[in-house]
């Protein structure tokens, strides 16, 4: 049960280019995990999502290089030392859940028509990429739950682009945040290689249908679903 609840967690937040982590560590709230097991677990299946959602974005012709590594090279030493610390994040949560409810809402609104995409400041980048860097290491998420609604609402990015972005960021914020604290991956339940396979076959599913098939218009009640979701997880946590 676990492993087909992953596997739909998976298919939803790989169309939107993300790794899924905010999901399933919702799912091992509920299930009774202990929070030993739930971070490397959970950032060890957004590795495996989030790299199918790089390859399937970036071969439908949507990454753009010149808005991921700005926003990467920032993130990744925070992720890092985030990563590495043991502190009660209950504050940080509410905080970003309120923020992931804001960013719902918008989401759901009509979008601004004849408003031009720009380049983010240098200034944003380096503020907003330290804080989505330190916050994915020190719950255990990607950072794509932040980063996506950023780029739509600055009007950085398209819907496609910001999914195609978004899934390169999670793969290296996620990979910095296990470095931080590569100890806890001896606390993976020893289930883990079924609900790897299940996570890769929805995640390939999800991915594929978010980049080829899916209108940008459909995806943005998706993303706002997954925000949803990372929402009650952060709020039941």
């Amino acid at each position: 049960m676990i492993a087909f609840g992953f596997l739909l967690v998976a298919l939803l937040y790989a169309a939107v280019g993300h790794g899924g982590a905010s999901g399933y560590l919702a799912l091992m709230a509920l299930t009774g995990f202990s929070p030993a097991e739930m971070k490397p677990t959970a950032l060890v299946l957004n590795l495996a999502v989030s790299l199918i959602g790089t390859v399937m974005f970036f071969r439908a012709g949507h990454f753009a290089w010149r808005l991921f590594w700005p926003f990467a090279l920032v993130a990744v030493p925070f992720a890092y030392l985030g990563g590495g610390l043991h502190v009660d994040a209950k504050t940080f949560r509410l905080l970003i859940a309120l923020t992931l409810v804001f960013a719902t809402v918008r989401l759901l609104l009509p979008v601004r028509g004849g408003v031009p995409l720009s380049l983010p400041p240098w200034r944003a980048v380096v503020l907003s990429g330290a804080a989505m860097g330190f916050l994915s290491g020190l719950i255990g998420v990607g950072g794509g739950i932040f980063l996506t609604p950023l780029l739509l609402l600055c009007r950085w990015a398209d819907t496609k682009t910001a999914a195609a972005v978004s899934a390169p960021f999670i793969f290296v914020n996620s990979a910095a945040g296990l470095l931080g604290h590569v100890e806890s991956l001896h606390h993976i339940p020893s289930g883990w290689p079924w609900w790897l396979v299940a996570v890769l076959a929805g995640g390939f599913v999800g991915a594929r249908w978010g980049s080829r098939v899916a209108q940008p218009a459909r995806l943005r009640p998706v993303l706002a679903a997954v925000l949803v979701l990372a929402t009650v997880k952060l709020l039941i946590t």
